[in-house]
């Protein structure tokens, strides 16, 4: 049961930071809007400022990816498991400080928070039923049997 929980917050974590896809392949009027949604305000077009939001999105995709390798194989990347939840962790910290820094809405702010940080307490917590049973090493499939 434990290890289903575990599956279900890396999963939760891999579509939350994966959905950043997104803004990789959106135009700049369409990343303006969808920020408008989320509370910005209109950005002027600027070069740096559409580099830097695929950038951005990119690199969120791409630890996105890796929560869902842990997902799907949390046996044999058990030990990275805690990593990773200490990452969504201080995210949610960063997030949390920042957001009261600067007098944010609640939306998107507390989700985007309690998600961080309910989650990256979570998994934080469930780690430990990633490890395998039988204490042997978890063999990949480059290792000769």
């Amino acid at each position: 049961m434990q290890l289903r929980l575990l599956r279900l917050f890396l999963g939760f974590a891999a579509f939350a930071w994966g959905i950043s896809v997104v803004g990789v392949f959106m135009s700049w009027s369409e990343a303006n809007d969808a920020l408008q949604g989320l509370g910005a305000h209109p950005i002027a077009y600027d070069r740096m400022l559409d580099y830097w939001l695929r950038m951005a999105a990119g690199a969120f995709a791409l630890v996105g990816c890796w929560y869902l390798v842990l997902t799907i194989w949390p046996h044999k990347f058990y030990n990275v498991i805690p990593w990773f939840g200490w990452l969504m962790f201080v995210e949610g910290a960063i997030l949390l400080f920042h957001g009261l820094r600067l007098s944010l809405p609640p939306f998107p702010f507390y989700g985007d928070t309690s998600a961080c940080l309910i989650g990256g307490a979570a998994i934080l917590y469930l780690s430990r039923y990633a490890k395998p049973k039988d204490d042997k090493p978890v063999r990949s499939h480059t290792q000769s049997k």
